[in-house]
């Protein structure tokens, strides 16, 4: 009897999930591929969390793309792990299941006031500017003085979005009811916060260096912030990474105050910790910072040195975090999947069989798209690994037809949205843009994308 097909689900279209599912059919496995997204088109984080004017990180699209329009991995959008379907549903149908559902929350800032009213967390808003169905279409920009919290590369994409003049974004994908909003944005300052120095910074040089060249807005640097103890020598010595997002921020050091004309402005502040978010009948109306001071490793301690700053509002941007899902085991400290390698572990520390992780979700939020990559490499050399050492015992799966799932998603009264859709709502996008020569312009409302994807008559708003 000859062994069957190897069926296996993956759970999550971003950069992960399409890494794994491009990895795994190029083993010498005779496997087939669904790929499950919860929203209507795939792409995940480089869809949604990627400032709009930065379409060369978008080109990884292109990429992914690629791999799906091949026809050998079969996308299953609008679909809702948890919802739609659990974890014995995905046991009937594959014998496989790599969850690679990513990181999309906001980490907690425990201080005092982070709930106040004008208190967002970064991705909140990363996720309304990038156009995210799953957010309102409205964003309340009423502060003339914002404050960022966080010193890495997601808050300098609030930064800048948010002291970008409007009709600066227009030539990107960004959403119409985005443009609106931000057109009437009345902001003129917004100060970044690193609790740690310059040579701590996680900013990438070429984002940091994208904001001397903003339209109408100034870089302000304080060189009061600009200490560097052994551990910052170490690392600019070490790292150049590090040496050229120093030797930026230390030219900026240079400007003359006369030549500070922009009508906005970015305050990048070192070594000061966010330590409460001051309010006022519920609302911000400052923050609090406590001086800092580095300890010869890198590190800080805190001074007892207050400061207090006039902001309106305050975006936390201090990192991703993973989100539990039903039936799944979950690490509420590190916010992923428990696993060894990729291999899932039950609470006994044991795998559970035939379920595996891959991408933020498996390692937490952190690395860039090449840690992607060979991540997913050792979590389908795992797999692979598994499937030879249980033989024919690994093929659990009871409905192995690929249109069994389709029928049971159906009854389910799922919209399943296959490549195709996609390739109509992609199509759908670029339409909207070419009149005003862009590339596209996305459609935000769910129920429209759903519509678009298939065939059936668009909503009006």
């Amino acid at each position: 009897m000859s062994t069957p097909t190897l069926r296996v689900a993956i759970v999550g279209a971003g950069p992960a999930g399409i890494y794994a599912a491009d990895i795994l059919s190029k083993t010498d496995l005779d496997v087939s591929i669904d790929l499950f997204e919860r929203l209507p088109a795939p792409f995940g984080l480089v869809r949604y969390g990627v400032a709009p004017d930065h379409p060369r990180i978008k080109q990884i699209i292109v990429a992914l793309h690629k791999v799906l329009e091949r026809g050998d991995i079969r996308l299953l959008a609008n679909v809702d792990y948890g919802t739609d379907l659990k974890l014995d549903d995905l046991r009937t149908f594959y014998d496989a299941v790599i969850f690679s559902t990513g990181s999309i929350r906001d980490a907690d800032l425990p201080i005092p006031g982070i709930d106040l009213e004008g208190s967002y967390g970064a991705a909140d808003f990363v996720s309304w500017y990038d156009g995210h169905p799953d957010v309102p279409r409205t964003w309340p920009l009423e502060a003339t003085q914002v404050a960022v919290l966080g010193a890495g590369n997601v808050a300098l994409d609030v930064a800048r979005i948010l002291a970008k003049h409007a009709d600066d974004l227009l030539p990107t994908e960004l959403p119409q009811n985005v443009y609106d909003i931000l057109k009437a944005n009345p902001v003129t300052d917004v100060h970044v916060f690193a609790r740690r120095g310059p040579a701590q910074a996680k900013f990438s040089p070429l984002e940091l260096r994208e904001l001397g060249h903003v339209p109408d807005v100034d870089t302000v640097v304080y060189p009061e912030d600009f200490e560097f103890d052994e551990g910052s020598m170490a690392a600019i010595h070490s790292s150049n990474q590090t040496k050229q997002v120093v030797k930026t921020l230390t030219d900026w050091t240079l400007k003359e105050p006369e030549d500070l004309t922009a009508s906005r402005r970015i305050h990048l502040h070192f070594l000061h910790k966010p330590v409460e978010v001051l309010g006022e009948d519920g609302h911000v109306v400052g923050l609090r910072t406590e001086r800092t001071a580095l300890n010869g490793d890198g590190n800080v301690t805190g001074t007892g040195q207050l400061h207090e700053w006039p902001v309106q509002a305050v975006y936390r941007a201090v990192g991703y975090f993973g989100s539990p899902l039903v039936d799944i085991p979950f690490d509420d400290v590190a916010g992923v999947i428990p696993n060894r390698e990729g291999r899932v572990l039950d609470v006994d520390g044991d795998h559970l069989p035939g379920v595996y992780a891959t991408g933020w979700i498996k390692r937490g939020p952190v690395g860039l798209i090449g840690h992607t990559k060979s991540d997913a490499s050792e979590t389908i050399r795992h797999l692979g690994e598994d499937v030879a050492a249980a033989g024919e015992a690994f093929y659990t799966a009871t409905e192995r037809d690929p249109q069994a799932v389709l029928d049971f998603l159906a009854q389910r009264g799922a919209d399943t949205i296959e490549w195709s859709g996609w390739e109509l709502l992609d199509a759908y996008e670029r339409s909207l843009g070419e009149p005003h020569g862009r590339e596209r312009v996305k459609v935000v409302p769910r129920e429209h994308m759903v519509a678009v994807a298939l065939g059936r008559e668009v909503p009006q708003d």
